[in-house]
């Protein structure tokens, strides 16, 4: 977490929602981030937790523990995909998956307090994303991952590809490691993404 949260914090800050974007962005994963909890008291306060419950039936609850967690230190906090438990839960926002990015306009209309951000992994689904009125987007993967869903990695100079056609602002997400992580420095990114590499907090 140390090497991912100093580099986060060399990158130039982005406003959205009348306050800077967090720069750093942990994404729990039911299978790969056992104890999210332990990770968000660790986290630095520039930082945000994206909740993914990916249907646990324990979601409401380990959702509530994480908003307390994330109110009490100052931390942004996300819910994946699931409007509805971010409501219940008292969420800042929510995550789209690329495949719900179209409800962008419709969540932006009930909730126009909410950070909003979307997944993209390709050039035409950020333009997608971006023509819809997202805060950011969450370009992956960029380097190899280890998540079971994740394509062929797009790297640095996919990257740079998506950040010249888009005015959207942009993290980037899968592989990203201490020893990757510095590779995304001079790539014009607002943050940094990581599941596993912040889990070891």
């Amino acid at each position: 977490m140390e090497a991912l949260s100093r580099t986060a914090a060399r990158l130039r800050p982005w406003p959205a929602r009348g306050k800077p974007l967090p720069n750093l962005l942990f994404f729990t994963d039911p299978a790969r981030t056992p104890d999210p909890e332990r990770v968000a008291e660790h986290l630095p306060v520039s930082a945000a937790v994206v909740f993914r419950a990916f249907g646990a039936t324990d979601a409401a609850a380990r959702g509530s523990r994480l908003r307390e967690i994330t109110r009490r230190r100052g931390l942004t906090f996300l819910v994946g995909a699931d409007a509805d438990l971010a409501l219940m839960i008292g969420a800042d926002g929510v995550h789209l998956p690329e495949r719900l990015t179209t409800q962008t306009s419709k969540l932006r209309e009930a909730h126009p307090d909410w950070l909003i951000t979307a997944a993209a992994h390709s050039e035409a689904a950020a333009k997608a994303g971006a023509s819809a009125g997202v805060d950011a987007l969450v370009i992956s993967p960029i380097f190899p991952s280890n998540s079971p869903s994740a394509g062929a990695p797009l790297g640095v100079e996919g990257l740079k590809r998506i950040i010249e056609a888009v005015e959207t602002p942009i993290y980037a997400l899968g592989g990203v490691r201490a020893d990757t992580v510095e590779r995304l420095l001079d790539t014009g990114i607002v943050g940094i993404a990581a599941v596993e590499a912040l889990n070891g907090a």
